[in-house]
């Protein structure tokens, strides 16, 4: 397995959310792709375009988090029929879901960014620091789950 720094997929995916580049659930995809050198197209990328502010901008489920997901169905998902990875794709999907969740007590994007307008400081800072710590932590569930095999 190749030798990732956890820390600088935080930094990554916070700094394409920063900068305009990406959102959210792209910029995770995005990063996890680039920081494990999955030899897969960007295409991938195009995938997670329709997530972000809580899938297309109606305020559900987090974008980071689904990009998370995504990221994690990269390793761990299946694409043959009736594969049993499945199971461990969705229970590490699960994992991640009850991380978020825990720390910040829902994924409804409009019950976190309550309040704040789309693109103020104070949303920006907030969904800068999901995306990192989701990057962050799906990093953090890949390594463990490789470190088995």
């Amino acid at each position: 397995m190749k030798n990732v720094d956890i820390q600088n997929i935080r930094i990554t995916a916070e700094n394409y959310y920063r900068n305009g580049d990406f959102y959210c659930s792209e910029a995770i995809v995005k990063t996890i792709k680039d920081a494990f050198e999955l030899p897969i197209s960007d295409d991938v990328i195009k995938m997670a375009s329709g997530f972000p502010v809580g899938i297309g901008g109606s305020g559900c489920t987090c974008g980071a988090v689904t990009g998370g997901i995504m990221a994690l169905g990269l390793f761990f998902g299946r694409s043959k029929a009736k594969d049993e990875s499945v199971n461990q794709a969705m229970a590490l999907s699960k994992e991640l879901h009850d991380i978020f969740k825990n720390r910040h007590k829902c994924l409804c994007c409009k019950t976190l960014t309550k309040g704040m307008s789309l693109g103020s400081p104070d949303h920006m800072e907030q969904c800068i620091g999901f995306t990192g710590g989701v990057a962050e932590e799906t990093a953090k569930i890949i390594v463990r789950e490789l470190q088995k095999k």
